[in-house]
């Protein structure tokens, strides 16, 4: 089976604040517990942790996205990091196939920030779609939180 390259879940808001307000939201573990779970373990580094703990009453490795990593990153420009599926995809996410998340931020002015959160990585067969479908309204509210969250 074959990732379809032309398929991607692409979010994008502005918000009032800096390039470098948007890149600690987004690669520090305070940063991210503002918009996405206060619960989460981030270090910025290749191959560190970008793990989001969503329910806590779950056993370790259960959580949530225990596993993922930052894979690249561009101060204040770029960060790229590796997704699961969720529990309830269960044979997705325990195949050890992960996805690929980019954020890019781009300055509009002095204070005025575009960001884009492009989600990709998909496969077509199996629960894939399912997956895909669960994102599109789970990034939605991401970003709108992330967008509230400078409010």
């Amino acid at each position: 089976m074959e990732i379809n390259l032309n398929k991607k879940i692409v979010r994008e808001v502005v918000v009032q604040a800096t390039p470098e307000a948007v890149w600690k939201k987004w690669t520090s573990s305070e940063g991210i517990g503002t918009f996405f779970t206060p619960h989460n373990k981030v270090e910025l580094r290749i191959g560190g942790p970008f793990e989001m703990h969503f329910d806590q009453s779950k056993p370790e490795g259960d959580r949530g996205s225990e596993g993922c990593q930052f894979l690249a990153y561009l101060p204040y420009k770029m960060l790229s990091f590796s997704w699961n599926a969720p529990h309830q995809f269960e044979a997705i996410r325990n195949g050890d196939v992960y996805t690929w998340v980019v954020v890019e931020i781009n300055s509009i002015s002095e204070k005025l920030t575009h960001v884009k959160l492009s989600h990709l990585g998909w496969y077509e067969h199996g629960q894939w779609p399912e997956v895909y479908a669960y994102f599109e309204k789970a990034w939605t509210y991401v970003m709108d939180n992330f967008e509230k969250s400078f409010d």
